[in-house]
């Protein structure tokens, strides 16, 4: 692959996020705090054989102007294209992940079954984890079996607040 994925800096109403873009698809929305940020980094220049250079593109403007709206409330699906860059499994996860409706959160024991292996659910859960498009690929959903919140690469108020945000469609003022 040739090019460079251009990165830009977005400031959400829950903190810092990166946007990434290789080509025509959003392969980054990634919150900028944790130690998980170098490793998404990694994996992803070296899945794409390239590497970061800030700029903005077409995809980044879409995905701000999409954010700007999902955070204002006044959007519940996003249409921006993806580009995965992970394993095999990864990638099944992420695209279960997409199959999570709008103010709605499932289990990792959910999900493991979902993908037809039930006692998947530690693998499922890194592969959580491991997701580098936040908010478009809506890992934040995805709770304990016992209705808790667990861990989440923005931090567990940031997916109290997306939560509380989808559940009660109001979003937040941004201006």
């Amino acid at each position: 692959m040739t090019g460079t994925i251009k990165t830009q800096y977005y400031q959400s109403p829950c903190g810092e996020l990166i946007l990434g873009s290789f080509g025509d698809k959003l392969c980054l929305c990634d919150w900028t705090d944790g130690k998980r940020r170098i490793l998404i980094d990694k994996r992803i220049q070296k899945g794409l054989n390239t590497r970061y250079e800030q700029g903005s593109s077409d995809v980044i403007a879409d995905a701000t102007v999409q954010l700007d709206e999902y955070f204002c409330g006044s959007r519940c699906e996003f249409d921006v294209p993806l580009l995965f860059v992970g394993s095999d499994f990864q990638q099944s996860v992420w695209q279960v992940l997409l199959e999570i409706p709008y103010g709605t959160t499932e289990s990792y024991l959910a999900l493991s079954q979902r993908l037809g292996n039930p006692k998947a659910i530690r693998a499922v859960a890194a592969a959580n984890g491991a997701n580098p498009i936040s908010i478009f690929v809506p890992c934040h959903r995805v709770i304990g079996s016992n209705q808790k919140l667990t861990g989440y690469g923005g931090g567990l108020a940031a997916k109290q607040l997306l939560l509380e945000l989808e559940m009660n469609n109001g979003g937040f003022k941004l201006f």
